[in-house]
């Protein structure tokens, strides 16, 4: 490397945050609204540029922190996205990260020096278009958690302390894509030994009440589905 090459010059790298949790059954993904441009008023993953004295996932937690108030403990390297043109500014490569977390145990920031708003986005209902090349660092971390769910224990991190069988199922149809037959579905967990019954119940406006689970300290050792 000849490091005086004007052909090195101008390189920076983003680390790209795409941070789920689950809302009564329903999966979102936390955006940042941009104060500044480019893609100024835009809605967008969370992240930013890394210093080049900090390491990756440093500079990956400080951003988390600056944009949104929330210390991000859980988070899973994901992908790299290096097209040249990505960002109008100069050429900026993007190590982008998977972050787990439940929402009700944090305290979001809405508005930063840097952001405006900053909400929860249903992965079905997203705003219309996203800054930079964030819609497809998106799709392919949607595409990554839906392994991580069938390999791991990273609900025990997305979901409450406490949930419905039915609030559990809905979070795995809706990260893989597919029907799970309900009962099979309930079969399964507990087979496993993931889940248990809390014995407490949970009883909502004229509804029949409802079975609360948590989860277990077992260690996922074969794959859910």
């Amino acid at each position: 490397m000849e490091v005086n090459n004007p052909l090195y010059r101008r390189q920076g790298i983003h680390a790209i945050a795409s941070i789920f949790t689950v809302d009564k059954g329903e999966v979102k993904v936390l955006l940042i609204k941009r104060n500044n441009e480019p893609y100024k008023d835009m809605w967008a993953l969370v992240g930013g540029a890394i210093h080049n004295d900090e390491d990756l996932e440093v500079g990956l937690k400080r951003e988390v922190k600056e944009k949104t108030g929330i210390n991000l403990e859980h988070y899973f390297l994901a992908n790299v996205f290096g097209k040249v043109n990505r960002s109008p500014v100069m050429r900026m490569v993007a190590i982008s990260y998977i972050g787990v977390i439940d929402r009700d145990k944090v305290s979001l920031v809405k508005e930063t020096l840097k952001t405006n708003d900053a909400d929860w986005f249903s992965i079905d209902k997203l705003p219309r278009k996203l800054a930079y090349d964030h819609e497809e660092i998106l799709k392919d971390s949607i595409i990554k958690l839906a392994k991580l769910i069938g390999e791991t224990n990273i609900l025990k991190t997305l979901l409450p302390d406490c949930f419905t069988m039915p609030e559990l199922q809905k979070v795995y149809e809706v990260i893989l894509k597919k029907e799970i037959d309900r009962r099979n579905f309930r079969k399964r967990m507990l087979t496993l030994g993931l889940i248990e019954d809390t014995g407490k119940m949970r009883k909502e406006d004229n509804k029949k009440a409802t079975k609360l689970y948590c989860f277990t300290d077992k260690v996922m050792d074969k794959n859910v589905f």
